[in-house]
């Protein structure tokens, strides 16, 4: 028979678990570039909010971020990353890279560890030294990898993506692999799903798209 306090922490940990937001969101580093990827449901629990969120965002031409976590949370995170990068580039005359402007968002989050924001992010772009992916908790541990994947459908995902990954595929393969991977994960978890929003970078630029999902998908 368990105590009344262990009784307590389990039911608190259930109730914590049932309001965390859902998501499926991924990141793959490529040759030619990064591809960022989410679906755009909404939840709260297993209460669906909106099915049109957007967890992907072009920070510059040549960075993004792509989140799972609060939606308000995510949006402030893209607006203080824009305003610092925009000083960092200000002050040096010069784009900022990708591993300096994930370490700034960092900081950022650090800093906020006694009130953290609910978030986890993917930073995704290309510099001097090529495309970089790298993925933070919300107290902004930083670590940097070749393919992410985050949120309620990332068991699902990573699954894909490892499946099919190799060190020499191109944006156009990684959106594809990208693309498969949130689709099989949305079959699998209820609070993903309504569409998925990709962002490809290059040293092109920034494309944007989004993929319509069929309801009976």
């Amino acid at each position: 028979m368990i105590s009344r306090d262990v009784a307590f922490r389990l039911r608190r940990a259930e109730e914590e678990y049932y309001y965390m937001p859902g998501a499926t969101t991924v990141g793959i580093r490529c040759t030619d570039g990064v591809v960022l990827a989410s679906e755009k449901r909404v939840t709260y629990g297993f209460y669906m909010l909106s099915r049109s969120g957007r967890k992907v965002f072009r920070v510059t031409n040549r960075i993004g971020v792509a989140f799972a976590g609060i939606l308000a949370d995510m949006q402030t995170l893209t607006k203080l990353l824009r305003y610092y990068i925009s000083l960092y580039e200000l002050e040096n005359k010069n784009p900022i890279p990708v591993r300096a402007a994930a370490k700034l968002l960092s900081v950022i989050l650090f800093n906020s560890r006694a009130m953290p924001y609910i978030a986890e992010t993917i930073v995704g772009g290309i510099d001097e030294e090529g495309a970089h992916i790298f993925v933070l908790d919300p107290l902004g541990s930083l670590i940097e990898d070749k393919y992410a994947a985050l949120g309620t459908g990332a068991k699902i995902a990573i699954g894909i993506i490892e499946d099919q990954y190799r060190d020499t595929i191109t944006v156009k393969e990684g959106r594809e692999i990208a693309i498969r991977a949130i689709k099989r994960a949305i079959e699998r978890d209820a609070v993903s799903g309504d569409g998925i929003d990709v962002l490809i970078i290059t040293q092109n630029g920034a494309e944007e798209e989004f993929i319509p999902i069929p309801s009976s998908t």
